[in-house]
């Protein structure tokens, strides 16, 4: 039967009918349709869908096969089309969230786990060297010191509340990795902020001890995670904030040394708040095979009475408070704020909610 299988592209945008059918066909597996989807590959046998799987840019998502065809190896062969298709579109490179019951049946597929929060999602990616590769690289930079210190940026952009965090940090640490979100979601591009981040840093009394790191595509996102089988949107945050510490503890740290991660409060979000509690219990107190990362916290740097923040920022520049912005920000980010403000001025709309995983 398997040689009957006719496999086929199916563009979202194209075909709205034969989606509608994705969905259904979805649904019975107790999936919901991924409503990012850039493509998707079927397989049918004389016209009925037996399986499909989606993509979103690098990311596999919205994988099921009909349940009399689990175990014929249908769901390879759906895995390696959907890898032409990802080549193609330019990605070598695929990532993917599950169910940990079903990392067995995606590991024939070639994929390989990453890291796995129990009873909720496994993260893998197709690739033996992916995370290894990566870390490797990192060894590069590893200090072997007492105390070694990390922050994760956003910086959307840097501060001077983001400088405060650095400096305290620095003073403590004898040795300090800062990694900068690579993900481009942000307000301001990652070329931007990493930039911004490197020439602040090289104003400050430490940088012979900092090394400033660029964003890894070992980042979870909102965009990117896998709504569609988790149904409970709390549960989402907090599997989605597991893997990316895990994916810290257990590869990052272990290979730069790292013992601390430093983090600024948060007085204001509740979901940044909450991330701030969830590392404390997956860096510090989660029994793992790699060494537990201590996690401190540093209050935030204020301005009379407001607390210096890259949202405060954007909300002065979309007013056009250059003035305002002065206290707020290094001389490099201001330079920066102020030419975008010369050439086009900000409107509300064009700045997006900042990403999860760095401040």
């Amino acid at each position: 039967m398997l040689e009957e299988i006719d496999l086929s592209t199916v563009s979202p945008a194209a075909h709205p009918e034969e989606m509608e059918e994705i969905r259904r066909f979805l649904a019975g597996s107790a999936l919901d349709l991924d409503a990012a989807l850039e493509v998707v590959v079927t397989a049918r046998h004389y016209g009925e869908l037996l399986g499909c799987a989606g993509l979103t840019g690098n990311v596999v998502k919205c994988v099921a096969v009909k349940e009399r065809m689990q175990g014929h190896d249908l769901l390879p062969r759906l895995m390696l089309e959907l890898s032409f298709v990802a080549l193609d579109r330019g990605h070598s490179h695929l990532f993917l969230y599950t169910s940990p019951k079903n990392e067995q049946a995606f590991r024939s597929c070639g994929f390989h786990p990453v890291v796995t929060v129990p009873d909720q999602v496994a993260m893998m990616e197709n690739t033996p060297r992916g995370i290894h590769a990566y870390t490797e690289s990192l060894r590069h930079y590893r200090r072997d010191r007492e105390r070694v210190g990390a922050v994760v940026l956003n910086a959307n952009p840097f501060t001077l509340g983001h400088r405060h965090l650095l400096t305290r940090a620095a003073v403590e640490c004898d040795y300090l990795h800062v990694f900068v979100v690579g993900e481009d979601a942000s307000a301001f591009s990652f070329e931007q902020r990493l930039a911004l981040v490197r020439a602040g840093v090289t104003e400050m009394d430490a940088r012979d001890r900092i090394h400033v790191h660029p964003g890894t595509r070992y980042v979870v996102s909102k965009a990117t995670f896998p709504t569609y089988f988790i149904k409970d949107r709390g549960i989402v945050d907090l599997a989605a904030t597991a893997v990316d510490l895990l994916i810290f503890r257990q590869h990052i740290a272990p290979a730069l040394g790292i013992t601390h991660r430093y983090v600024g409060t948060e007085p204001f979000c509740a979901v940044t708040r909450q991330y701030n509690t969830d590392m404390h219990y997956w860096l510090e107190r989660r029994d793992l095979p790699a060494p537990a990362v201590e996690v401190v916290e540093i209050p935030r740097l204020e301005r009379g009475e407001t607390a210096v923040s890259a949202t405060e920022v954007r909300r002065r520049l979309t007013a056009g408070d250059l003035d305002g912005l002065r206290p707020l920000v290094p001389r490099p980010t201001f330079e920066l704020l102020s030419s975008m403000h010369a050439s086009a001025p900000t409107s509300p709309s064009s700045i997006p909610t900042p990403i999860r995983g760095g401040v």
